[in-house]
């Protein structure tokens, strides 16, 4: 940017703010995230017009003091020292002199500035393009939580299934597929959803309804709950994690209501991910002692899996296991893909410590190293690095050496050693 970046940046919302007050098919997710924090669009759906820029809001978002002054010299601007709001008097001067000072990249990311340039014929990132590259609103906590808050307000009964679940919005989910090491099975899978999910009226004239109710099966640290969880961003869908052995031991008596709550809660919040960890929880609640509670509560489980649907419901059902032997037949059939997630090979392992390793200075021998480390888990092999990054930072270096590698999967063996051993 040939022009001062802060004035840029203020320069960019005053020009949102005006695009977007005279563009009324422009909607929220034509607002960057700053944007719809400074225009006061983050507890609706709905962004309300006219939206307006001031020195305070500057301030409070984007850390910028006195915004106005930094605008003073420019011909295009007014100032009104009564509500301190910043406002644009010739929109086509503006945004010109916008484009001259250097403020492409910055148009290349705002929906809102790619349609008026696209509009007009003037320099800019193509409008479809930026728009589906910027953070949908409904991926925001923001408004993941006036959802939820509706809901409660209108139904008492959906309070009790939130102390049960874990509920995150896309947004807040760190785990993205891009950083995960997956086979080309469970990405096919992944196309194969969003395409269903994109088509879900299609499916649903049709009567194609055994769509979306996965079961992630494979030994612990293989990667279940994170390409669940990766899942929600790529798919752009809230996840609801529960754990069975919570959702029962706490709260027994009330098991079988709970679980319908946690099922009804998923629907409400549609489109949603509900992964249920554990599910061989099930199966020993069923091969235990005749406690007519837990089954009741292992039937109501059954039963709305039988009842939600992704096409007609809008919620895909993910249940993980490191169990799956433990599955009888009437668990298993609810499912309509089992997705396996096995101990990464050789080449797989060498791609996941190159992921891990990404943003690090590390001096290693990759294919050495995953030769070395067999039957390593991913969560193994992360927490081999994480050793070595320890290791390196206590010799007062930011580099991971071989060495520091070394300790790491000296660590790694330890702890199965200890695992494996019988004190009896």
């Amino acid at each position: 940017m040939s022009g001062d970046s802060d004035t840029l940046r203020i320069m960019e919302i005053v020009l949102t703010a005006e695009i977007f007050n005279q563009n009324p098919e422009l909607d929220i997710n034509d607002l960057t995230p700053p944007c719809r924090e400074i225009f006061g669009s983050t507890g609706t759906a709905d962004a309300k017009r006219p939206v307006f820029v001031s020195d305070g809001l500057i301030k409070r978002t984007l850390s910028i003091a006195d915004a106005h002054t930094k605008l003073a010299s420019n011909p295009f601007i007014a100032y009104e020292e009564f509500g301190q709001r910043i406002r644009i008097t010739a929109l086509d001067p503006a945004a010109q002199w916008f484009l001259k000072q250097g403020g492409k990249p910055l148009v290349e990311k705002n929906p809102a500035l790619a349609f008026y340039f696209e509009k007009t014929g003037s320099n800019g990132g193509t409008y479809a393009t930026v728009r589906k590259a910027n953070p949908p609103y409904e991926d925001t906590k923001a408004y993941l939580d006036a959802k939820i808050s509706k809901l409660v307000s209108e139904d008492e009964k959906l309070r009790g299934a939130l102390d049960l679940v874990i509920v995150s919005a896309p947004e807040e989910i760190e785990q993205h597929i891009d950083d995960l090491v997956c086979t080309p099975d469970q990405l096919a899978l992944i196309g194969k959803l969003q395409h269903a999910l994109d088509h879900r009226e299609f499916l649903h004239r049709h009567r194609i309804y055994e769509i979306g109710k996965l079961l992630f099966v494979g030994p612990p640290g293989t990667g279940k709950t994170s390409l669940a969880l990766a899942m929600s961003r790529t798919m752009h869908m809230p996840v609801l994690e529960v754990r069975l052995s919570m959702v029962t031991s706490q709260y027994l008596g009330e098991t079988s209501k709970n679980i319908d709550r946690i099922f009804d809660l998923a629907k409400q919040l549609s489109p949603a991910i509900l992964f249920v960890d554990e599910f061989d929880f099930v199966a020993k609640s069923r091969t235990a002692d005749d406690h007519g509670a837990m089954k009741r509560a292992v039937n109501s489980l059954l039963k709305n899996i039988d009842r939600i649907n992704m096409v007609k419901n809008g919620v895909l059902m993910i249940g993980a296991t490191n169990h799956p032997q433990l599955l009888d037949e009437a668990a298993w059939r609810r499912f309509d893909e089992v997705v396996e997630f096995s101990l990464p090979d050789e080449e797989m392992r060498k791609n996941i410590l190159k992921k891990v390793t990404s943003t690090l200075h590390c001096s290693v021998d990759y294919q050495a190293l995953a030769k070395k480390t067999e039957g390593f888990s991913g969560s193994d092999l992360r927490m081999m690095i994480k050793e070595a990054i320890l290791s390196a930072l206590m010799d007062k270096r930011q580099e991971i050496t071989e060495a520091d590698i070394k300790k790491g999967v000296t660590m790694v063996r330890n702890r199965e050693a200890i695992r494996h051993q019988n004190w009896l």
